[in-house]
């Protein structure tokens, strides 16, 4: 879904579906979407989910904040997932979200 036009309401229907019926999808490029931290908020739900297989998660350049980043810190934190690659380049996410 590279740079797709995919906003924040575009993700929240994503995230849901995804919650929804559990996929095998392992790898998920919203590469220069507007994505921007409430939509990084719905899909952190899904990785919170024990079943979510995700294993690569590209968020380049989508507007996420450190408060996005605290988001995913959390979801990430509650449920050891799949996840092994996180982008994060060309946000503006400074040291409390790292």
């Amino acid at each position: 879904l590279d740079d797709c036009g995919v906003s924040d309401e575009g993700c929240a229907a994503l995230a849901s579906a995804l919650r929804s019926n559990p996929s095998h999808l392992r790898e998920l490029n919203l590469t220069g979407n507007k994505v921007g931290d409430s939509g990084v908020k719905c899909l952190s739900a899904v990785l919170e989910n024990p079943h979510c297989k995700l294993e690569k998660l590209r968020l380049y350049n989508c507007g996420v904040s450190d408060k996005g980043c605290a988001a995913l810190a959390s979801a990430l934190r509650s449920n050891p997932s799949h996840l092994r690659d996180l982008d994060l380049t060309r946000n503006k996410v400074g040291d409390s979200g790292v």
